[in-house]
């Protein structure tokens, strides 16, 4: 039994592409982002992208966006307001605010409300403002006739719990619908998916990338990360500041990285130092055989994979969130 799927603040398609593998089609996606829907377009030719503002869209037909029912709504709406690393401002940041829109464009859909959301944020939401952003959260989901409490939010880190090579704690929030559900009971099999990764079957030690991805000798950031070189092929560098941190996994891949500057992780191969390709970013975001347009930026093309959910951890919850339909559709 195949189900639907809708997204809100879509990106390049992390959840769409995990949701996927479990037989949940994305029917149609939403992202302001005209750069992100070149992206979305070429890797998933098959679904209904629409580019708008989503204070925009409205289920009637006075909208001109018709959305079409869905049995599941995943969503990473805007983190930046609830990061440790950001400005923390919450809902009051007009980034923060899109939350509402979130959830007007869920009650608009009245009685064919899906039976089950999934949203994503930074870990960050559930503490900040000494718990009242988690709780507001909590209240408005909660109002539109959904199962949601503590347990239903779920902190999901690639390395922890995929044996992927990424260090990437999200929040995960599960809401069921009471007019579906008889509890909000919502829980991950972590044991099925945890065949180890190494990093190097998904960043390439011993190749040659393109010049312009390697640094200059003469950049003074070439000499920090080289006083810390280690021996171990598997190393990646990041430099916060002015400290270089040595790792043997990828740190979180940011918006950051978009920015310019020295925000993307380094290594050695055996050209010499350089930072990760964007491809490597992508395979590192669980995203098999992806591809950019020529047409945007590099920098675009990092951010974008910054953005995303990790396609591995969509799966996942995508695998527990197909039982949970089957249950209600046996």
């Amino acid at each position: 039994m195949k189900f639907k799927a809708g997204a809100l603040f879509a990106g390049i398609g992390g959840f769409c592409e995990g949701f996927k593998k479990t037989e949940i089609e994305t029917v149609w996606a939403i992202d302001i982002d005209e750069k992100v829907e070149r992206t979305y377009a070429i890797n998933h030719q098959a679904e209904r992208f629409i580019r708008a503002d989503i204070s925009e869209i409205s289920d009637s037909k006075a909208s001109g966006v018709e959305l079409e029912p869905v049995d599941v709504l995943h969503a990473g709406f805007p983190c930046q307001s609830f990061s440790m690393a950001g400005d923390r401002k919450g809902f009051d940041d007009p980034r923060g605010k899109l939350f509402f829109e979130l959830i007007r464009v869920i009650k608009e859909f009245g009685d064919k409300k899906p039976p089950i959301l999934v949203f994503e944020n930074s870990p960050y939401l559930q503490i900040g403002d000494r718990g009242e952003w988690f709780k507001k959260v909590k209240t408005e989901i909660q109002r539109l006739g959904y199962w949601f409490k503590d347990s239903n939010a779920i902190v999901i880190d690639p390395q922890e719990h995929l044996s992927l090579p990424q260090y990437r704690p999200r929040l995960f929030m599960v809401a069921l619908s009471r007019g579906h559900f008889r509890s909000g009971r919502f829980s991950i099999d972590f044991g099925s998916e945890t065949t180890p990764v190494r990093l190097s079957e998904l960043v390439d030690f011993n190749g040659k990338a393109h010049e312009r991805y390697y640094l200059d000798p003469e950049n003074r950031y070439y000499g920090m990360i080289s006083k810390e070189k280690q021996n171990e092929r598997e190393t990646l560098y990041q430099l916060r500041k002015f400290r270089v941190r040595v790792k043997d996994h990828c740190p979180t891949l940011t918006a950051n990285m978009g920015l310019g500057g020295h925000n993307v992780p380094f290594l050695f191969d055996g050209q010499g130092l350089r930072k990760l390709t964007e491809y490597e970013c992508s395979k590192l975001q669980g995203f098999e055989n992806f591809l950019f347009p020529d047409s945007i930026p590099s920098s675009a093309k990092y951010l974008q994979v910054g953005n995303s959910v990790h396609v591995g951890v969509a799966r996942l919850i995508g695998k527990a969130v197909r039982e949970k339909l089957e249950a209600i559709n046996g």
